[in-house]
């Protein structure tokens, strides 16, 4: 399992700390893998930083976060499990050995763990997931990932402050930060963001001095809250505001912990932000599991796998985060070919060919001449993109669309993932036209011991004047998809037999029944980078 934990930047190396399985490809025997790189492409992987050893984590060592000291010094926080009957969880403090090692190979485990213990009527087995400390007002503030008690359907996710002024002896606050009823917040993420909506981003302490308002001069800054539900296995985030004073977070949506804003509406979960001081910069890292069989993942050897590092920017609507590929990633590109105003008529497809696209990026940009054939939006799907685009995917003959991308596609096309868009008119009341965007692999495989779930989400983008573009990169059973520039994102694992190496291809198509351009059509050959030595 390749579950980021505790990414950060330190003295000209990038490190990713990861839950780790040292003896297979399967769940257990967990410990901190912990692998280095310059440029976040190229990986070189260490021995593992943290496991089992004290009373406080005998039993586990699981996610965390990593917090810069004043001086410079990292902290790594985690989750240990110090009971096995009970699987009671606590939580732990660790510090480089040796802070001139740039690599950080050693770390020690202080005398006074546990740091934080599940006191005051805390469920002690859902009590996990420190996030980075932030730093103001002369204390240091951290939330801890829980559940209320109650029926898993009804009980609240919640956000618990601790705080402290020596980073040693923690208090936790009253009332929680913010609670919904979702579930069980695992992996909590909170970091602030410029509202200005600019790409840079902001230390996760520098904003909690500079407030939240534009008096005497200072930025404007929001906030994201974000948690990974237990139940649902996804991430979702909200922007709001941060009161500092009252330790209380408020969505900016009142209805946004249950409109769920998300990262990435594909294979997507525990994620983890940290802030780039080397380029300034907000850098997400995501885990996407597995979609075959376990007996699958132990024959190659291992299971799971970091999405590509995205920075994260708030957009100049301040509803909702845009997100990119990490500019490092075009490092990578090789060949390219591309494609220009070229019309795809209903029904047809067009072949991107000279180059090999087994692992590819493409960039494209689509024009509808005209929405007039956009079709009416089912009311009882209009909450609901993913179900959406299970009723109407990409072999279903639409208005406007589906109209994108087969990627990853056998010469006969029986293998073909779709990435695609569908425009509908727009809902009762409102003006803009209404955009989905699908990835459908339920053809991306003549394997029948797959998992092959359609995802979907609602892009908040005018599409009035009919152009809309879309990036996917593609690594062999990766397809991690932007859309709109980063406004709607999906990563979906497939595994073709056919579409494998130099036989796979790739197509832009058009199932609808109006006409659209391909105003611009890039694909580059990808290199493969150095990962973990290999």
């Amino acid at each position: 399992m390749i579950i980021s934990t505790a990414p950060l930047y330190y003295k000209g190396w990038y490190h990713l700390f990861y839950q780790y399985n040292p003896k297979g490809a399967v769940w257990g025997n967990i410990v901190w893998g912990h692998s280095v790189s310059r440029d976040l492409i190229n990986w070189v992987a260490l021995k593992p930083a943290i496991e089992p050893s004290i009373a406080s984590d005998k039993y586990g060592c699981w996610s965390g976060s990593a917090t810069m000291m004043p001086d410079g010094t990292p902290a790594i926080m985690y989750t240990g499990v110090n009971r096995p009957d009970v699987n009671y969880q606590v939580q732990n403090v660790a510090y480089p050995r040796n802070v001139s090692d740039p690599l950080l190979r050693d770390w020690d485990k202080p005398g006074h763990n546990p740091i934080i213990v599940p006191r005051g009527g805390i469920n002690a087995t859902q009590f996990r997931d420190p996030t980075t400390a932030w730093r103001a007002g002369g204390r240091w503030r951290l939330l801890i990932g829980s559940v209320t008690s109650g029926a898993a359907a009804a009980a609240h996710g919640v956000a618990y402050v601790y705080r402290s002024r020596d980073f040693r002896r923690w208090t936790r606050v009253p009332r929680p930060l913010h609670s919904a009823a979702t579930g069980m917040w695992e992996c909590p993420d909170f970091y602030p963001v410029e509202a200005a909506g600019r790409r840079h981003g902001l230390d996760t302490s520098a904003a909690a001095v500079s407030g939240s308002g534009r008096s005497g001069g200072r930025r404007a800054v929001k906030y994201v809250l974000k948690n990974s539900l237990d139940l649902r296995r996804y991430d979702y985030y909200t922007v709001g505001t941060y009161d500092r004073k009252a330790e209380k977070y408020v969505p900016d949506d009142p209805a946004g912990d249950e409109r769920h804003l998300r990262y990435d509406y594909g294979n997507f979960y525990a994620s983890k932000t940290f802030y780039d001081p080397a380029k300034k910069r907000r850098i997400l890292w995501g885990w996407a599991n597995e979609s075959d069989t376990s007996a699958d993942d132990v024959a190659k050897g291992w299971a799971g796998i970091q999405a590509i590092p995205r920075t994260v920017w708030l957009d100049p609507s301040g509803k909702q985060l845009m997100q990119w590929p990490i500019e490092e990633v075009e490092a990578l590109r090789g060949k390219s070919v591309s494609l220009k105003d070229r019309v795809i008529k209903p029904g047809q497809h067009v072949e991107v060919t000279g180059l090999q696209t087994a692992q590819a990026d493409v960039e494209v940009s689509f024009e509808v001449p005209s929405l007039a054939g956009a079709e009416a939006l089912d009311p009882e799907l209009a909450g609901d993109a993913q179900r959406l685009c299970g009723a109407m995917g990409a072999a279903v003959e639409g208005g406007v669309g589906p109209f994108g991308l087969w990627v990853l596609a056998s010469g006969d096309r029986r293998e073909r993932t779709a990435v695609f868009f569908r425009v509908f008119r727009p809902a009762r009341g409102k003006k803009q036209p209404v955009v989905l965007m699908c990835s459908d692999p339920t053809k991306s495989s003549l394997n029948p011991n797959l998992y092959q779930p359609t995802f979907a989400g609602f892009v908040d983008t005018d599409i009035s004047d009919g152009k809309i573009s879309l990036r996917s990169l593609i690594d062999r059973s990766v397809v991690e998809s932007f859309g709109a520039g980063g406004k709607a994102c999906i990563l979906s694992r497939v595994y073709p037999s056919l579409a494998v190496g130099k036989n796979a291809r790739l197509y832009a198509f058009n199932g609808g029944k109006a006409d659209v351009k391909v105003s611009r059509l890039t694909a580059w050959e990808m290199k493969k980078p150095l990962m973990n030595g290999a």
